[in-house]
């Protein structure tokens, strides 16, 4: 058998337009793989980044990125990636890949860190593995009134009853931004979340250009739900949502997903990948009345200085009191220490 002259490198600025074009045709390849969010999490966050980069015959036969959170609170990881929802190699077959997470857990060990993070959509050789997210994604046809005569009697209800209180929605960008800004920073304070910056946002609609998309639902002029999204491919990704606590009797998500369902299926999408949820929570549910397929998301650890896999997500009972505390802090007070801890999370 012909030994295979593969060669791992660290990228650079100057591979961007290489490293973004093999994503956009490999069938691993994700919106969250993207060479831009190294400089958003470097520029915004303060983090630093390892973009793994393997070729072979002066091709690029797979990526893997990697970022490094430092904390006294929570440790020293390297997350691929971190602060969205899905990370790990692309690349062009098995044996690519394998090379890429061997370099991967290289660079943890000689870093020293707690643990190497890889968020997948699918188990990773013998890596250890935790199961607690899934993904949630509808399948669009081309004409959305297929979908809508899909759902429930009971779903398209819920959704005619919304309208009836002067909901609209629009869709948009930076122009959008403010509108989003507030209601996520309420909602997020309501889930007891700190919140990044509004620059972190404008950085990612910066980078992304016409690949980021906000919708804004609105009673009269009032913003009160609200997501911001990403397009890869025929995959409309689903990144950050909320909801106006002082409105969620409205219940508006039902007219604000309705409507982006609607248009994104115009435009040419044939997923709407609505985000990862907790396997049988209540955001899990609202999904699946959507027609939403879930599909298991493998959280793959490499441990180095850590004994047991890591519990650090909002879901772990120590995280509770802080959450408590934290919805009742003044927005004036989440709005500048929130920042300074989500930065922090992964």
């Amino acid at each position: 058998m012909t030994s295979r002259d593969i060669t791992i490198r660290e990228a650079g600025p100057e591979d961007e337009g290489r490293w973004n074009a093999f994503l956009g045709q490999c069938p691993t390849g994700n919106f969250y793989l993207r060479h831009e969010w190294v400089r958003i999490n470097l520029g915004e966050l303060g983090h630093s980044s390892i973009c793994l980069m393997a070729e072979e015959d002066g091709d690029v036969v797979g990526v893997f990125p990697m970022t490094r959170v430092r904390s006294r609170l929570f440790g020293d990881i390297l997350a691929s990636m971190p602060f969205v929802n899905l990370g790990g190699p692309a690349a062009t077959d098995a044996d690519v890949e394998t090379r890429l997470l061997e370099t991967a857990c290289g660079h943890a060990d000689r870093l020293g860190c707690d643990y190497l993070e890889i968020r997948c959509d699918r188990p990773l050789g013998e890596f250890a593995t935790k199961t607690h997210k899934v993904s949630m994604t509808i399948p669009l046809p081309e004409d959305p009134n297929l979908l809508w005569e899909s759902f429930t009697s009971k779903h398209r209800n819920n959704i005619k009853r919304a309208y009836r209180d002067d909901l609209r929605v629009e869709a948009g960008g930076p122009e959008l931004l403010d509108d989003f800004y507030h209601v996520t920073e309420l909602g997020w304070r309501a889930l007891g979340t700190p919140l990044y910056g509004k620059s972190y946002f404008q950085a990612v609609m910066e980078e992304f250009g016409r690949d980021v998309l906000l919708f804004v639902a609105y009673q009269g002029q009032e913003p009160v739900a609200t997501t911001l999204n990403g397009c890869f491919g025929t995959r409309f990704e689903g990144m950050w949502a909320a909801v106006s606590p002082a409105h969620a009797h409205l219940q508006a998500n039902y007219v604000l997903y309705w409507e982006m369902i609607q248009h994104v299926s115009k435009l040419g999408f044939r997923q709407f990948h609505l985000g990862r949820s907790t396997a049988g929570s209540g955001a899990a549910r609202f999904k699946a009345r959507w027609n939403a397929e879930p599909e298991q998301l493998f959280w793959n650890y490499h441990l180095v200085r850590k004994d047991g896999l890591p519990e650090l997500n909002p879901d772990n009972p120590k995280f509770e009191l802080a959450m408590k505390t934290w919805r009742k802090l003044p927005l004036p007070v989440t709005r500048i220490v929130g920042p300074r801890v989500a930065r922090l999370l992964p």
